[in-house]
């Protein structure tokens, strides 16, 4: 595994150690845990922007979406 150095500002290291200790987890998991959450939502994104701007890929109306997220089948 590799080991990174980060520089934090002395309100984002407060809020770190406040939330690993709220958490009852390492800083160094917090900010794994944080990364992780931030790469796989960056992906998401980058799928998103691919799609709107790809003009043959068409969207849908609020009840497609609708329709689509309650379809249990």
């Amino acid at each position: 595994m590799a080991e990174i150095t980060v520089d934090l500002p002395e309100q984002l290291e407060a809020a770190l150690n406040a939330v690993a200790k709220e958490l009852k987890i390492s800083q160094a998991a917090l900010v794994h845990q944080a990364l992780e959450r931030y790469l796989e939502d960056y992906d998401d994104l980058s799928v998103v922007i691919e799609r709107l701007r790809d003009p043959s890929d068409r969207a849908m109306n609020w009840h497609e979406v609708r329709d689509k997220l309650l379809d249990t089948s």
